[in-house]
């Protein structure tokens, strides 16, 4: 049988990234998951959610049966129901025992999708729509811009959301209020950003518009935080497309690669009268970054982001690298009801696409946005990567790697997908057709 055919037109470049083992000592609970974006355990001053949003303000939980007509973005086969797969010669089988809904298994670098189940199936994405909500929003705002809190910035904030634990009055800066995104999945950092940007309604629209531009047209967005809303879906192709894009940022990278940070806490007063404000460290609710109890961290993995919610159930899109090669898998919705399914669903997928990869046929294309330039590209710098972060600084560090090199606490798997990965021009045209090899890697990053 022929090697696997390379049918996707444009290529998003993804460096092979360096994996730096630490070992995480997680004392991990024996306790039931979280129904609220899988919060991690509790932290002082924190204040994450242990449910999910009530019935009174969310949608009609979707059908368990896949309507008989999804959209065809990025192949005919994509848009079939169940299990699409073209396995060639000396292919492994499929993982049993799936219960999700819908996944999708896809090369980052080229946009094959490897194998997908119920692809274009739109359902409630619960905050794995917040890498739609970054991806947006990153590029606008200096990491180092200070806002003071006021409580209009914190108004309209769903009961039972997860939350990072911001207080009205006092100051943060936009890296804290993303690592209040990222880490624990704060829908009041998500909504303080969003006043940042002249409001909710406004980042409704700036989401939506991007989703256009992305060609996920699965999505509607109606809150910007995945909080459980009448009318808001996506689907296992689109938080894809979201993730690859997202990845081509810097900072995104940094963000949903970083295990641990510190938090700013509450201004207070000492008993000598003295003004203090401390500090309190969160740890990134995503279970195969950090590990949990019964399930270790995923060897390779660099992100991005997960979800939950009582509409949604479990969401998970993740990021992983091994030998150079770089996936990424989007589980929706597990329907068997164990301690981390998603996560373990997700693992098998991906052990499965690495396996897999150029030996089967893709079932279709992770399509890039309708003004990517396909053609050959001027201006990319000597790392392939030109844009990212929006601060002028140099993006081929690695990222999220431990306190000493990028400011947020915790030891960190540092899986960097540093410079010269998935990138986006600052004119918004995709670098192709270039791909640095790994030994050129390792020598940049040192």
């Amino acid at each position: 049988m022929p090697a696997m055919k390379k049918t996707a037109k444009s290529s998003l470049l993804v460096t092979s990234a360096t994996l730096l083992s630490f070992s995480l000592a997680l004392t991990a609970t024996a306790t039931a998951p979280a129904l609220a974006d899988d919060k991690p355990s509790s932290t002082p001053s924190a204040t994450p959610s242990t449910s999910a949003s009530p019935s009174g303000k969310s949608s009609t939980s979707p059908s368990a049966t896949p309507p008989a007509d999804m959209s065809t973005v990025g192949g005919a086969q994509l848009g079939r129901s169940g299990t699409q797969a073209n396995l060639g010669a000396g292919a492994p089988v499929l993982p049993k025992d799936l219960s999700a809904r819908s996944w999708i298994v896809a090369d980052a670098e080229s946009g094959d999708v490897l194998a997908s189940h119920n692809a274009h199936w739109r359902l409630p994405p619960a905050s794995t729509l917040k890498m739609l909500f970054a991806d947006t929003l990153l590029p606008k705002f200096p990491k180092t811009e200070k806002h003071k809190v006021v409580s209009s910035d914190l108004a309209g904030i769903g009961p039972g959301s997860s939350m990072v634990g911001i207080k009205e009055d006092e100051t943060y800066t936009v890296h804290d209020l993303w690592l209040g995104v990222f880490l624990r999945s704060g829908n009041d950092a998500v909504h303080v950003l969003s006043a940042m940007n002249k409001g909710v309604d406004q980042t409704v629209k700036d989401m939506n518009e991007h989703a256009e531009e992305l060609q996920a047209l699965d999505t509607t967005v109606v809150s910007p935080d995945g909080y459980d809303e009448k009318g808001q879906v996506s689907s296992a192709y689109d938080l894809t497309l979201f993730a690859r894009s997202g990845l081509q940022k810097k900072d995104f990278r940094e963000y949903c690669s970083t295990v641990r940070a510190k938090f700013p806490g509450e201004t207070k007063k000492n008993k000598k009268g003295k003004t203090t404000r401390g500090s309190f460290e969160i740890q990134n609710t995503n279970r195969l970054l950090t590990g949990d109890y019964g399930l270790d961290a995923y060897k390779g993995i660099a992100g991005v982001k997960n979800g939950n919610t009582t509409n949604a159930g479990s969401t998970f899109t993740g990021v992983a690298e091994r030998d150079g090669k770089v996936l990424l898998v989007t589980v929706m919705n597990p329907e068997k009801e164990e301690h981390d399914q998603v996560y373990k669903e997700t693992a098998k997928l991906l052990d499965w696409g690495f396996q897999a990869s150029g030996k089967v046929d893709p079932v279709g294309e992770l399509v890039p946005p309708k003004s990517a330039d396909t053609g050959a590209q001027p201006g990319a710098n000597a790392s392939g990567e030109a844009g990212g972060s929006g601060d002028g600084k140099d993006s081929s560090k690695p990222v999220a790697a431990s306190a000493e090199t990028d400011g947020s606490s915790g030891v960190g798997i540092a899986l960097g997908i540093a410079g010269g990965v998935l990138v986006l021009l600052a004119a918004g045209v995709f670098v192709i057709n270039r791909r640095w090899p790994l030994p050129d890697l390792m020598r940049r990053r040192r």
